[in-house]
This record gives structure tokens, C-alpha cells and sequence, in this order.
């Protein structure tokens, strides 16, 4: 029966619809702006590059992040620069930034001409929503920064896989394209480790695991500098860099690696440019 009490009821729960922000169906706040800042990077920018300008666009360096990661602890991230390295010009540092994170800074890169495209990928914790930001630094000394914002949650406290304990340290090459002699080739190199953040639970002990993370990632060919990588846990556990190097000619691709608890690892993979 359509009874004036019934009316209003209806009138009433049609105001309430429109007024309801279109966000809240979604269950959160408002999507921040990828070109957003936040007051964590407002204070961490100005920490680590005291007050030099930061020139923010894509024309330099673009990073490329899902918007929605399926989970948190391992969201994939990739950074495109958009000059190649030459000595005149080029990229000699590269910081990975998770605003929100416990540990902010991912990943800072030192980088030589010997990448010949200083191009990365690699999977990184984020904790809850936050942007992720890339700072490129050219050879002038001018800094470029990109940034992505992405919805996930829970990267630094997911549970740890625990079955390759015995394989820490175990540092291992690939070259997924093949050689290309004089060129930029692609490289993965990965680090067997857990990568604990000291957030995870024990789920046996009930009790906090301890932090345990790689710390540096030093890569270089034929004895030729590729580039040094200091992390922190905010990279996924089993860290992989995919990067790219510049054979000229047959050697050996090695990587030197230090954990938070000093240990001291090493692999290699010796490259043919003739097969």
C-alpha cells in the first residue's frame, strides 16, 4: 500500500543514495592522484634530496604499477627511462619509494653506462594504499620523478614462505632474450631469501619473525661495473632485478650480495657473445 508514511520512506532513502559519495561503495576514501604528494613524502623527499627541485613528469623516466595488486607483498614494478646511457648524458641513480610503507625507501640504484638502458623491474612490498615513486638522477645532477598510486594492503605482514630456508643466498642469472653483443641485454638476477620485515607472524610460535633481508645487490660484467643496488625489505621476498648490461664480448656476469645479518653471497654466469 502506498501510505504516506511509505512515501517518505521512499523520498528519504532516495536523498540518502544520492548524498552516499560514489567512494564509499567501494569501501574506502577517495583514489588519490597518481601526481599527488603526501605528507610522508613530503618530509622523505625533503630528507633525501634537500630541497634540489624535483622536476616531475614522464619525459624523462615513466614507472609503471598496477593499480589494483592482487596481493600486497608482491607487486610488480617497472621503470622505463627514456634516454639510453651515454657518457655525456644518463642515468647514475635511481630511488624506489612506497610513501606508506614501514620502510619507505625500496631501492636505491648506482648505476654505470655499462646498462646501456637503464630500465628496471622488479616486485615490491606495499602495505597499504600508497603511492609508489620512482626519482631518477641524470649525469647533470638534475632529478626526475614519476609516481603511480596503487590499492593493496598487507605486503609487509603477509605470511612467509618458509619451505626454502636451507636455499638462502642461492643467487641465480637469466637472459630471457638471449646475448646482444654491443647492445642492451636483458638480465633477471634473483636472490633465494625471505626477506622478512620483522612484521610477519610465526603462525607455529605465534611470535614476530625477525627481520632478515637482503641488503645490497652488486652486479657487474667482465669485471665492468652494471650497477650497486642497496635494499631494504620493502622488496619482495626472493628479490629479482631485471635489468640490462652492454656485453662486449665474452665474460662473466656476477652478482655479490649481503644480507642484514652479514651474510655474503655470490653467483655468476658465464656469457658467450659467439654461440
Amino acid at each position: 500500500m502506498n501510505t504516506p508514511r511509505l512515501r517518505r520512506r521512499h523520498a528519504l532513502a532516495s536523498l540518502a543514495a544520492a548524498a552516499w559519495p560514489a567512494w564509499a561503495a567501494e569501501g574506502g576514501l577517495p583514489s588519490a592522484r597518481h601526481e599527488d604528494s603526501s605528507p610522508e613524502w613530503d618530509k622523505l623527499s625533503a630528507r633525501l634530496f634537500a630541497g634540489r627541485p624535483l622536476r616531475a613528469g614522464r619525459e624523462v623516466v615513466q614507472l609503471t604499477v598496477p593499480l589494483r595488486a592482487a596481493y600486497g607483498a608482491s607487486v610488480p614494478v617497472k621503470v622505463s627511462s627514456m634516454l639510453p646511457q651515454r657518457p655525456e648524458r644518463h642515468v647514475r641513480r635511481l630511488w624506489l619509494v612506497v610513501d606508506k610503507n614501514p620502510s619507505p625507501v625500496a631501492a636505491v640504484l648506482d648505476l654505470s653506462t655499462e646498462i646501456g638502458q637503464a630500465d628496471f623491474e622488479t616486485r615490491l612490498r606495499v602495505d597499504e594504499y600508497s603511492h609508489v615513486r620512482v626519482v631518477s638522477e641524470l649525469s647533470d645532477g638534475s632529478l626526475h620523478l614519476d609516481s603511480r598510486y596503487v590499492k593493496t594492503s598487507g605486503g609487509c605482514s603477509a605470511p612467509p614462505n618458509r619451505e626454502a630456508l636451507h636455499l638462502i643466498g642461492r643467487t641465480m642469472f637469466k637472459l630471457p632474450a638471449g646475448v646482444r653483443l654491443e647492445q642492451p641485454t636483458p638480465a633477471d638476477v634473483t636472490v633465494v631469501h625471505p626477506n622478512d620485515t620483522g612484521f610477519e607472524l610465526n603462525q607455529q610460535t605465534v611470535m614476530y619473525i625477525p627481520p632478515h633481508f637482503v641488503r645490497s645487490i652488486k652486479v657487474s660484467y667482465d669485471k665492468r661495473k652494471i650497477f650497486d643496488a642497496e635494499l631494504d625489505f620493502s622488496v619482495s621476498e626472493n628479490p629479482t632485478l631485471r635489468f640490462n648490461f652492454v656485453p662486449h664480448g665474452d665474460g662473466e656476469l656476477r652478482a655479490e650480495v649481503t644480507d642484514s645479518k652479514d651474510g655474503h653471497y655470490v653467483g655468476s654466469l658465464m656469457v658467450s657473445t659467439t654461440s
